[in-house]
């Protein structure tokens, strides 16, 4: 081997190793995710086959994985149990509300923090922001005593109202996906002699659409799942959410039958759990698309 021809093998294996050892590291990332990924979903997986396994199937030992029969009589009871009819109507016409609500709140918000410059702009826009690090819980109290004071206590109103009006992220979003327009389009809206509301709605919030899906998605599932809020401010069974009532059939029959309280989760999570998996490349999407890592 000639002096020349050595660097070019040296360099050669050393490709070779760097490679070999990237695509170990990757295989290992890979086994990692795997352990991880196996860990969150055993649970969802555990409470779908107990809620198709009859009461003597939960109470045997060895307690079986698989249900033997199958059987869906644990829905159905679960159903006609308690009005899960009336709470998943309930939860759908809050979440729809506060989903419409807060996408023309936090658009309109969102436009006037990015584009409109006024005097104190961002840091009215960083105290608006800083109130998302305060915990719900310290806020209960005296959210609780205004809702009493408008009379909103046992109402819809305490959950859809505060939830259209009050959503620092949604702001934040909003903003974000307004600065990654191009100001071109504004500008020549304005030349054209359109003013700001008819920028705003013409020009503006059609190009949000990608940031309004992702949004409408994220604040369906907070509003859905939301717990501690509606257990303060409802009292009446008919206005349960979906989320209370499901606390409340479990304390009267968690320690009976595990497969009716487990059909009954089930009934609970599902619907928003498709709703992610159908969203969630949107939302990814969306919020690689606004650039919030570069604003």
């Amino acid at each position: 081997m000639t002096r020349t021809e050595r660097p070019v093998t040296l360099l050669a294996e050393t490709d070779s190793r760097r490679a070999a050892g990237a695509r170990g590291r990757v295989v290992a990332l890979h086994v990692v995710l795997a352990v991880v990924g196996i860990a969150m979903v055993f649970p969802f997986l555990w409470m779908m086959l107990t809620a198709f396994k009859t009461l003597p199937q939960l109470l045997q030992d060895p307690l079986s994985f698989w249900p033997a029969p199958w059987t869906f009589t644990n829905f159905v009871d679960a159903w006609n149990a308690a009005p899960f009819g009336q709470a998943y109507l309930n939860s759908i016409y809050i979440a729809v509300l506060a989903v419409v609500g807060t996408l023309v709140t936090a658009s309109m918000a969102g436009y006037a923090f990015a584009r409109i410059k006024f005097r104190g702009n961002r840091i009215l826009f960083i105290i608006f922001l800083a109130t998302q690090m305060i915990p719900k819980q310290v806020t209960l109290i005296p959210f609780y005593l205004l809702m009493s004071n408008l009379g909103w206590v046992d109402s819809h109103l305490a959950l859809i109202i505060p939830a259209i009006m009050v959503n620092p992220f949604a702001v934040f979003l909003m903003r974000q996906f307004v600065l990654s327009l191009p100001r071109e389009l504004e500008e020549a809206a304005l030349v054209d002699g359109a003013g700001r509301w008819r920028t705003f709605w013409s020009v503006v919030l059609p190009n949000l659409r990608p940031g309004l899906g992702a949004l409408s998605i994220i604040v369906a599932l907070d509003v859905w799942n939301a717990f501690l809020f509606p257990l303060v401010l409802l009292n009446s069974s008919e206005l349960f959410t979906v989320p209370l009532l499901l606390a409340s059939f479990q304390g009267q029959h968690g320690s009976v039958n595990y497969g009716l309280v487990m059909a009954a989760s089930a009934v609970a999570t599902i619907p928003m759990l498709v709703a992610f998996v159908i969203g969630q490349r949107k939302i990814i999407s969306s919020m690689a698309a606004s650039g919030l890592g570069g604003r």
